[in-house]
């Protein structure tokens, strides 16, 4: 086995007490390191409890209105059980909990409200190291984008998916099955009570979604990259195994204070590589893009949309998991998870992953793969049973999107991969709402539906609503996809001729603001292309009739959220906190 690519890390290297970022609080006689030993005892902790002791944050996501984290008190126990044991100091601290069914206009404004969170909860407090509990879409890419950014030594605990749903004697995936009993109950062909009983049964565990939807995608990948304990974002969340991987994650974090290994030494562009691959063989949502292209700037690797294209063109999708496929995540666990999918990856397309890259628990990806056996060759593939031979994904470009769009081709009917339509134009998603099922809407199944102003600015935070209504009356005559443009993002748990992402957004005046109704918009997947088809004199007179709309906040967060996002085909971080410059510590005074 190849030495891993560390980044610097020594792996035999161990720090002493005195180097502690948590000694500067306690160890040093001063009387401001008084008070902060006589606080600690106030809060019933003993001197010889945590001096000289990796100091441990737990950065718990828990609330109330989050239901992927419903378990998180538990396994927050679970994991100070294991850094006791080890011979650390847990502390909890609570961050934002992005629950993405609730959370409006969008969770992705917020995802980097947490990352703010998380950097500065862990600088600014006496911590070495942290346990990052998340799991909910962008709870996953916010505490790793913090936790990056702050630079000590750190590690995921996924919150895992939840069971298989189940109504009416259906096995139900959470998302793509109520995206799909809308559009029946919407068409005519279920009534009140079928749906009811849908809703009922579709979300029973706690647990994120258990469809291959952002969450598992994103904890997959953060898996990959080298950031949690070997198979650990596989594990159903109400499963036993999941609460013992929260014990050995609290375990490992102590080990990698006392090492010194940080996020640094395993985010290499080789670890995105992987979870680039990774995504596109489980078929992942497209959110990953945005999540990863900002995860990648603050670890200073140059990461770029086309590189995404670049390894879908040779990656195959073998993970057999909805949307795109028929199994859910409780059925690839049993499968043999993530692990088994990547040793079969890596057995029958050596190449395609890196395995020499550096994982938080010392050994690289080719060393916890190995031996990774599959059970069921239904769920997880021969890469020559490919559910999708290449190409899961692709990144288009053209005079509609000339920093990029991104859309699913698999997700999409064949037979408009290659299409031509008229343009059918909504100025904002009230407009659709108010208008896409009025009878005398001029629209048939070879139109291109539009939507503006649905961007990180324009949504604002680019909310999910790239998987564009279809109209009722084309649903009742039995039409199920049409071709679909946005600058908004879309759920994993979606499927459609959806170009997502168009960048830049109509709401800063990209193309997109400069289509009309009527227009011929021409998508070709195999070209990678998206045109509008006037020429450049009537779109230049058109860019000069565009007047950008009022800001959507005045004050607030949402006021420094605009200011500051950048562009989808960017991440839509905070172009403040990008880049890898060290912020100085703290004074102690």
């Amino acid at each position: 086995m190849a030495s891993p690519k560390s980044g610097g890390w020594q792996p035999n290297h161990r720090i002493e007490p005195e180097s502690l970022r948590s000694w500067r609080w306690f160890g040093k006689e001063s009387m401001r390191t008084f008070n902060h030993r006589s606080r600690m005892a106030q809060l019933g902790h003993a001197l010889d409890d945590y001096l000289g002791k990796p100091v441990i944050a737990i950065v718990n996501t828990w609330s109330e209105i989050n239901p992927c984290h419903s378990h998180f008190r538990n396994r927050a126990e679970e994991i100070k059980r294991g850094i006791l044991a080890a011979g650390g100091f847990p502390i909890e601290l609570p961050a934002i909990s992005l629950a993405e069914p609730f959370q409006k206009p969008s969770p992705l404004m917020y995802r980097n409200l947490l990352a703010v969170e998380t950097e500065e909860l862990l600088r600014s407090y006496p911590v070495d190291g942290a346990v990052l509990m998340g799991g909910c879409d962008k709870t996953t890419p916010g505490l790793v984008m913090g936790a990056t950014s702050m630079g000590i030594p750190m590690i995921y605990m996924p919150a895992g998916p939840m069971l298989r749903g189940n109504a009416g004697g259906k096995t139900l995936g959470s998302g793509s099955d109520m995206f799909k009993g809308w559009n029946e109950l919407r068409a005519g062909a279920i009534d009140r009570g079928q749906w009811e009983e849908l809703l009922s049964g579709i979300a029973r565990s706690p647990g994120h979604c258990m469809t291959m939807g952002t969450a598992s995608t994103m904890t997959s990948a953060v898996e990959a990259l080298g950031l949690t304990l070997p198979g650990a974002a596989s594990i159903p969340a109400p499963d036993s195994r999941h609460a013992q991987m929260a014990v050995a994650t609290g375990k490992r974090i102590v080990e990698m204070v006392w090492s010194d290994l940080r996020p640094s030494h395993v985010l290499t562009a080789e670890a995105f590589d992987n979870a680039i691959v990774t995504v596109l063989a489980l078929g992942g949502s497209t959110n990953a893009l945005v999540h990863l292209l900002a995860m990648a700037r603050r670890a200073g690797v140059d990461l770029t949309l086309d590189r995404f294209d670049e390894l879908a063109s040779r990656t195959p999708l073998i993970a057999n998991l909805r949307p795109a496929g028929a199994f859910l995540m409780e059925d690839f666990y049993y499968a043999g998870g993530l692990r088994a999918l990547l040793n079969r990856l890596n057995q029958e397309r050596p190449g395609l992953l890196c395995t020499h890259t550096l994982t938080i628990n010392g050994s690289t990806l080719g060393q916890n793969i190995d031996g990774a056996r599959v059970y069921n060759d239904e769920v997880i593939l021969h890469t020559d049973r490919a559910l999708v031979a290449e190409g899961s994904l692709a990144v288009l470009r053209g005079n509609l999107c000339p920093d990029g769009a991104v859309i699913k081709p698999a997700a999409a009917e064949s037979h408009l991969h290659q299409h031509t339509g008229r343009a059918v134009v909504f100025g904002d998603y009230a407009q659709l709402q108010a208008q896409i099922d009025d009878p005398d809407l001029d629209i048939d199944e070879n139109s291109v539906i539009v939507l503006q102003n649905a961007g990180p600015l324009g949504g604002p935070g680019m909310p999910e609503w790239g998987q564009l209504p279809i109209p009722k009356k084309l649903l009742q005559k039995g039409v199920r996809d049409m071709v679909r443009i946005s600058d908004a993002r879309m759920s994993g748990t979606s499927f459609g001729a959806c170009v997502l992402h168009v960048a830049p957004e109509s709401f800063i005046g990209g193309p997109l603001a400069l289509v009309r109704t009527g227009d011929m918009i021409q998508l070709d997947i195999p070209a990678r292309k998206l045109d509008v088809l006037i020429d450049d004199a009537e779109m230049q007179s058109r860019r000069a009739q565009w007047k950008p709309p009022a800001p959507r906040f005045e004050r607030g967060w949402g006021m420094l959220f605009a200011q500051q996002v950048t562009q989808a085909n960017l991440g839509c971080d905070l172009a403040v906190l990008e880049g890898t410059k060290v912020t100085k510590e703290p004074d102690i005074y």
